[in-house]
């Protein structure tokens, strides 16, 4: 049987097998059921999903953040910033949380005059979201397990992550920083 992923949006897809130029093996994800099709996890790859469900198949990656701190986050997270639709994701020695970018509060409250409004309509909408990047914990000392927190800057001159403070306590940071995501405040944290 073919391997196949649902992602977060419940679209199907099959992992394919191409050939490169020099007749190397290459991997792919297709939402077609014909081809190439994989029947077997290629051995030190896995399969992994972007925060705008976008489906890769990639080489394993070095484990340098534990589940523990991104639990902590994404926790922390939900606590205190008293959002609903957000994701964390890692990135090498980075926790990134990314925010919806559109405002499911107002779509849902736009669906509630329609008499087709029904729990499938919102589950499909909060399907479609689509996420940005507004906030990252960095690793930047594996021993003491000290990480930097940054915000996206969205500045035309700057356009970047701009660091705001460091501990090795990150649910301090993470409670300190992450209620500013999704409120005005957010673009009044700044280093200086």
């Amino acid at each position: 049987m073919a391997i196949e992923y649902v992602n977060r949006k419940q679209k199907t897809y099959y992992l394919h097998e191409g050939k490169t130029k020099t007749g190397k093996p290459k991997y792919f994800f297709s939402m077609n059921a014909e081809g190439g099709l994989v029947e077997a996890m290629p051995e030190g790859y896995e399969i992994y999903e972007n925060p705008n469900a976008q489906v890769f198949l990639r080489k394993i990656q070095p484990q340098v953040i534990t589940p523990k701190e991104v639990a902590i986050v994404q926790e922390e997270v939900k606590k205190f910033a008293k959002l609903d639709h957000f994701i964390v994701d890692v990135k090498g020695k980075h926790i990134v949380v990314y925010l919806c970018d559109q405002n499911v509060d107002a779509l849902v409250a736009l669906t509630a005059f329609s008499p087709l409004c029904t729990s499938g309509v919102v589950d499909r909408m909060a399907q479609s979201l689509s996420y940005s990047p507004m906030m990252q914990f960095v690793l930047v000392d594996k021993q003491t397990r000290e990480f930097e927190v940054e915000r996206w800057c969205f500045r035309g001159s700057v356009d970047d992550w701009l660091g705001l403070d460091s501990s090795t306590d990150l649910k301090a940071l993470v409670k300190k920083y992450g209620r500013h995501l999704g409120k005005e405040s957010f673009y009044e944290l700044t280093p200086w």
